[in-house]
């Protein structure tokens, strides 16, 4: 549910950034699932109930709502791109704008913020893409959530597979190379999940700072 800012696009409910990213042009096309998109965000405060039933406060407000017809589902992650300031963030879904086409994005105002945006702005053009828009990444988001845990002062701003190995017939390891930021600080971390191919159960999880 949300608290409407009254003064700007209809909208349901600081770090800076390096321009260091990496994300796939855009494109017209009507897959959005696993496209980058151009599109506009608002910003929200967010509210205490969501249609996702995630709080607007996870991964340090670093949230958004999207379209009830959008292809986005509840739990996704979707890196957030400012063209105008070349900054990423990465947020997760949480909750639907009722009226809202599949190109628009309603962010936190934190995440709004961090973008380089200031709220009276009020509306921002974006490019929106998925990161979980393949069954590989599934561990990939997995451990994303424990690196935004474990580092609570910093942002995650881009993730990517970078080794991906059957250790036994019913053993795979994946290993992940995520960005972090906060203020102008900078940081890598390596995250690496061995998991039971059969039943999807971790053997191991260990996240490491390179």
């Amino acid at each position: 549910m949300y608290r409407q800012y009254p003064n700007f696009y209809p909208a349901y409910d600081d770090y800076i950034y390096s321009n260091w990213h990496s994300y796939i042009p855009t494109t017209q096309g009507n897959d959005f699932r696993q496209q980058t998109i151009s599109g506009q965000a608002t910003w929200t405060e967010g509210g205490q109930l969501t249609k996702c039933g995630i709080p607007w406060s996870t991964n340090q407000y670093m949230t958004a709502a999207v379209g009830t017809n959008s292809p986005y589902e509840c739990g996704q992650t979707l890196k957030i791109h400012n063209p105008a300031t070349g900054r990423d963030i990465m947020v997760t879904v949480v909750d639907e704008v009722p009226g809202y086409s599949k190109n628009q994005i309603n962010l936190h105002r934190r995440a709004f913020q961090t973008l380089g945006i200031n709220p009276q702005q009020g509306v921002a053009n974006v490019e929106i893409t998925p990161t979980n828009g393949t069954s590989q990444q599934k561990w990939g988001e997995y451990l994303l959530k424990i690196t935004q845990t474990a580092y609570p002062s910093y942002q995650v701003t881009e993730y990517q597979l970078t080794d991906e190995t059957q250790v036994s017939p019913e053993k795979n390891k994946e290993t992940y190379q995520f960005r972090l930021q906060a203020n102008q600080e900078r940081m890598t971390v390596q995250g690496t999940v061995i998991y039971n191919s059969e039943t999807d159960r971790i053997i191991s999880i260990y996240i490491q700072e390179t």
